[in-house]
């Protein structure tokens, strides 16, 4: 028997395919959009810390991905047996088929999106915490951008899914492309050719949404987003903005007598690891203190308690005499949040944000907490233009060079006009020749009088610019003095040999210490 190819191009002008074509695309793009978002609800629940919430969503996955959907299709549309008051929507063949798609497809789209979530860096979502952004907003700005990008791919593909599976939904006698077809070959028996023509439609539908789809992945990709440095036209008139434009939209506090910061009696465990046995620091309005030590001393852990991104299991941490942290406090507190929003947090891995420009890295905390665009976007250009990058204001972190994105990152935290300013081991992720613009940087903010409290491996550096030098050891504080006081006191005998003063033929300081 031979193929009919007149009839088989006749299928495709015919009312009654592309009345289903449009069944196929409504039912399928519904589903996959519902299915989405009740899978990314899902994954949110899954990786909750609460029990409460994650045991459902995991039971809902393992459930439905076990139930086979023909099996689904069939059991909804009949549910109105049990429950005659859903009767008047499961009875209707698409609705039921969308229900049944959606339910299951969210399922799965949940472990997809878990997969996007988990693989977005611990980093992104500290450094948010860092500039005041709740969790909310922590999730709508930083989180889910990020893993919308890493789960789309695998999203679209389960699109594809979608679309193939809306042929399950003609057992309830759906008017799709496959219930036409059989209707058709029911009469003629021509079923290769009815057949073919409902896989091209099939095909069809696929590729043109599946265009579609990959138009928007290719549009959210950032690697092929390169946006070129401004030329020096561009740069003299963003040099142009009267310097009134620059300032803060709110006045730097008076700081009066009361120290920058206070930690009181410090303790902080990782199970039972103590990390930090009872630290006592003042630090004074406008002092450059850095902190120094071996490796496992503690001195990551101190600093960050004192923007509560470690709590503490014992003490107290008061900010310009006013307590700011205490044993068991929340970060997600408002006295906690609020005073998070007078410090600065510069990491040892930059975490920007590799989703947003230059600037929308500068200016998303200040616009989150209510700035306006105009005043924090010229603000931020002001800030670029310090650390030396406003050429390249419109880039994404991933066109810099390390030495630059350290250097943006500490633009970022300036950008709320912070009070104190802490850097854990700003230098450390940096190619040695890439240190010294960074550390350039830092020396000019203690030049203005910025409060800073530093961790650093950089001892050359540590020595010339702090005011006083704390030595940790064993979780304590084993010395605490004057640069000075390092190289003539004998209580500082043992920092004197830790970064190789005791050592006449030492060439460096900084090159004693990493070695």
């Amino acid at each position: 028997m031979q193929f009919d190819w007149s009839y088989f191009v006749s299928l495709f002008s015919m009312a009654d395919f592309w009345k289903a074509c449009v069944t196929v695309i409504a039912l399928s793009a519904l589903a996959w959009f519902l299915g989405m978002i009740l899978g990314f609800l899902l994954a949110s629940a899954k990786l909750s810390t609460s029990r409460f919430l994650s045991l459902p969503a995991s039971a809902y996955i393992w459930f439905f991905r076990s139930i086979p959907l023909l099996v689904l299709v069939v059991f909804v549309y009949n549910l109105p047996q049990l429950f005659p008051a859903t009767g008047a929507v499961l009875s209707n063949p698409f609705y039921s088929g969308l229900f049944a798609l959606v339910v299951t497809e969210a399922a799965y789209m949940a472990e997809i999106h878990r997969g996007g979530l988990i693989s977005v860096l611990k980093g992104q979502r500290e450094a948010g915490r860092a500039l005041g952004i709740d969790t909310v907003g922590l999730q709508r700005l930083i989180v889910i951008p990020q893993a919308f990008r890493i789960s789309l791919p695998t999203l679209i593909n389960e699109y594809i899914t979608v679309v193939k599976l809306t042929s399950l939904v003609s057992v309830i006698s759906l008017t799709e492309l496959l219930t036409v077809g059989q209707r058709l070959y029911a009469q003629n028996f021509l079923v290769m050719e009815t057949l073919a023509a409902v896989g091209a439609y099939y095909v069809l539908i696929v590729t043109v949404f599946g265009w579609l789809l990959q138009w928007l992945e290719r549009s959210l990709d950032l690697n092929r987003r390169t946006p070129a440095a401004l030329n020096e036209h561009a740069l003299a008139q963003l040099r142009s903005v009267p310097a009134a434009a620059t300032r803060p939209s709110e006045p730097v506090p008076a700081r009066g007598a009361a120290p920058a910061l206070q930690l009181r009696n410090l303790h902080k465990r990782y199970g039972e690891h103590e990390v930090l046995k009872g630290i006592d620091l003042t630090v004074a309005a406008g002092e450059v203190i850095s902190i120094i030590g071996p490796s496992g001393s503690g001195k990551t852990s101190l600093i960050r308690t004192i923007n509560a991104l470690e709590s503490i299991e014992q003490g107290e941490v008061v900010l310009f005499g006013e307590s700011y942290i205490s044993a068991g406090d929340k970060p997600n507190t408002a006295r906690v949040r609020q005073g998070i929003r007078r410090i600065g947090m510069v990491f040892q891995n930059f975490n920007l944000f590799p989703h947003r420009t230059l600037l929308d890295n500068l200016t998303l905390a200040p616009r989150y907490h209510g700035e306006p665009k105009a005043v924090s976007e010229r603000r931020a250009l002001a800030l670029l233009d310090k650390v030396g990058l406003l050429a390249h204001a419109y880039k994404y972190p991933q066109q810099l060079s390390g030495g630059q994105q350290q250097r943006v990152a500490i633009a970022r935290a300036m950008a709320l006009n912070p009070e104190i300013m802490l850097f854990d081991e700003p230098t450390s992720a940096l190619d040695p020749e890439l240190v010294g613009e960074v550390l350039k940087v830092i020396r000019d903010l203690a030049d203005e009088g910025m409060t800073l409290v530093i961790v650093t491996h950089e001892m050359d550096f540590a020595l010339s610019i702090s005011d006083r030098v704390i030595f940790m050891e064993n979780g304590k504080v084993a010395f605490d003095g004057s640069p000075q006081a390092i190289r003539t006191e004998a209580a500082a005998q043992r920092v004197r040999r830790f970064i190789g003063l005791e050592e006449e033929a030492s060439p460096s300081l900084s090159e004693r210490a990493r070695a």
